[in-house]
């Protein structure tokens, strides 16, 4: 039976409201636009940093310390980030957690700006680890706070402005930095960095009183007899790391193979305290442990593609030709093209599945998807760089890879965090979200050691090696996917 709309009946459907955004949001939004204006905006030239010359104004540090610098720093990063949840969630306000990164952060940046040699790059990278840690986590729980509450509709519309701004920043981050090292040199590259990270903190100050009642409570508050204990073994942590560094134990060489232990150490710890809890189900279980596979080999895929700031970016000074004519193409806007291939392609992915429907791949299916392109791309690389010989590989060609390579995240970074929001315990939500990100840390400290190993055998062998990692990984993920995907959707 069919109704006139000019005459609606009582019991007839409204039309769908259009989704608003709760107030605040903007404002969460273009505060992380500039906190990772600032965080790419380094990170896009910090690897040629270490490795140009004194006389290009650069560090001149060896390829192989350079990447163990850069994959080091990029772990701890993420590390930091699960510390940074942790407090926000047990001792202070996420609101305060914000603000004290923010200063923090921009404090790095200033100091990367000013302060010449390694002694300044240590210094400003420490601060730059403590306060994205203190404000990542904590400025994500803020938003979702603000839609605490709010109809599903308008939860996913705030969410794809919050995850906008994040890419807007990754994007124009490098690209503007790129361009001010390029004609003035590194460290006014680092101070627009600090500039962008000054723009965050002053949006965040604006919408300070705007904020939630939720965002200035302490969630979960660690009861103050366990204050000793944590103190002594913060004062530990401190002592131990001090040591390290004083004994010379801890080196640039070692960095990121120290991260990428941690970021494995914590990762197991999660997936212990998840299946030995009394209450996690066995359905829960299972799934815990079928995500186990999907851990391990989105941390390899994503060590494959943070290469852009160890390994390639080694190539890149080595094999590249910047020179058009007169004009030098800036070095970061080569790594620029990553994420702006990812972030093209995915509205293109989105509507495929999403026309799809039942149809479309298995979220394993889709993580062998991306493994094997970017596979395939390291071994387009392979070719290109053996077909030239000893010559420069052309520039369309590598900026040609880095799209292969980047557009290939959308099939293992938001399915990732799909699948773990999804098979997580009901009592571990947060935690299972926590282990997701840590493949990030595990990726980023991984491609420190892939760059390392780049600077210690020829090419080819190299290229050999990563692009068969991914395709085999790959293909085993798509044979897999039946009983994985089983594993996966136990009890549900």
């Amino acid at each position: 039976m069919t109704h006139s709309i000019t005459t609606p009946r009582a019991d007839s459907v409204p039309p769908p409201r259009k989704a608003k955004l709760p107030r605040g949001v903007w404002s969460m939004a273009f505060t992380e636009l500039w906190e990772r204006y600032s965080f790419y905006g380094l990170q896009g030239i910090l690897s040629f940093y270490l490795l140009y010359s004194l006389a290009d104004g650069g560090l001149e540090v060896a390829p192989a310390a350079a990447a163990g610098i850069v994959g080091a720093y990029g772990g701890a990063v993420y590390l930091a980030q699960v510390i940074g949840a942790w407090f926000g969630d047990r001792l202070v306000a996420p609101k305060l957690m914000v603000l004290f990164g923010a200063i923090v952060i921009m404090a790095g940046h200033i100091v990367l700006a000013f302060a010449k040699g390694l002694g300044g790059l240590g210094i400003g990278l420490v601060l730059i680890v403590i306060g994205t840690g203190a404000l990542k986590t904590n400025i994500t729980s803020i938003v979702g706070f603000l839609v605490e509450g709010r109809p599903q509709q308008e939860r996913d519309v705030s969410f794809s402005y919050f995850y906008m701004a994040i890419n807007i920043g990754a994007v124009v981050g490098p690209l503007t930095t790129g361009w001010v090292q390029n004609e003035y040199g590194f460290h006014w590259g680092f101070g627009l960095a600090a500039v962008g990270m000054a723009g965050a903190l002053v949006q965040y100050l604006v919408s300070w009183k705007k904020l939630p009642e939720r965002a200035s409570v302490v969630n979960n508050p660690l009861p103050r007899n366990k204050y000793p204990v944590f103190a002594g073994a913060a004062v530990f942590g401190l002592l131990v790391l001090g040591g390290a560094i004083w004994s010379g134990m801890l080196r640039a060489e070692n960095l990121a193979s120290t991260t990428t232990i941690l970021a494995l150490l914590a990762a197991a710890a999660y997936f212990i305290t998840m299946c030995t809890s009394r209450s996690v189900t066995r359905d829960e279980r299972n799934r815990v442990l079928a995500y186990l596979p999907l851990f391990l080999f989105s941390g390899i895929y994503f060590g494959l593609l943070f290469q852009k700031f160890t390994a390639i970016s080694i190539l890149i000074t080595e094999r590249i030709n910047l020179q058009i004519g007169d004009w030098t193409f800036p070095v970061a806007w080569i790594t620029t093209v990553s994420p702006l291939a990812a972030v093209l392609i995915t509205p293109l992915i989105a509507k495929l599945w999403n026309s799809m429907g039942s149809r479309q791949p298995s979220p394993v299916t889709k993580f062998g998807m991306g493994l094997v392109q970017i596979g395939c791309a390291y071994l387009f690389l392979l070719i290109i760089s053996q077909a030239t010989g000893d010559a420069f590989i052309p520039l369309a060609l590598i900026l040609l890879f880095m799209a292969m390579a980047g557009s290939s995240e959308v099939f293992v970074g938001p399915i990732g965090l799909s699948v773990a929001t999804q098979i997580g315990p009901k009592s571990f939500k947060s935690q299972m979200v926590g282990l997701n990100f840590l493949t990030l840390a595990l990726g980023s400290s991984l491609s420190g050691l892939l760059g390392q190993l780049f600077a210690a055998i020829e090419s080819p062998a190299y290229f050999s090696i990563v692009s068969a990692t991914g395709l085999v990984l790959g293909a085993v993920l798509i044979i897999a996917r039946k009983p994985l995907g089983r594993w996966l959707s136990s009890g549900q």
